[in-house]
């Protein structure tokens, strides 16, 4: 046998077992970024929903604000009505959590609270504190 087959069978060797070496190594990475890539979209499923909840409860105040200024709503009244927004939300709110400032010239809205979110590995909890301030003209 010449030299050069000789150089030529040791080649094609290393080669194969390199190129059956780098291919496992390719199906384990595809694997781990699909799986971070899953757990990715449950984190966003899992947290999501309480920021979208808070955006609509902020909007609300925003508006019973502004028509209690207008229209001189009692506290209690606008307390009521944030309130059944926070049990629709499915808000983690107790009624006296929700504070109402109501004069003749301005009606303050503020709550405080913290939605605990279960991510498998971790436990978050999201701290919210939606205002709202509307001044009589």
């Amino acid at each position: 046998m010449s030299r050069r087959s000789q150089l030529g069978k040791k080649y094609s060797r290393n080669t194969s077992s390199k190129l059956r070496l780098q291919h496992g190594g390719g199906t384990i990475k595809a694997i781990l970024w699909t799986a971070l890539l899953i757990y990715g979209a449950f984190v966003a499923y899992k947290i999501l929903p309480a920021y979208v909840a808070e955006y609509q409860l902020q909007d609300k105040m925003q508006e019973q604000a502004k028509f209690a200024v207008v229209n001189r709503y009692p506290e209690e009244q606008i307390r009521d009505s944030i309130f059944k927004v926070v049990k629709d939300l499915e808000i983690p709110v107790k009624r006296e959590d929700i504070k109402i400032t109501a004069t003749q010239d301005v009606v303050r809205i503020a709550c405080d609270y913290t939605v605990p979110v279960d991510l498998l590995v971790y436990q978050m909890n999201l701290h919210f504190t939606p205002t709202s301030e509307n001044k009589n003209l």
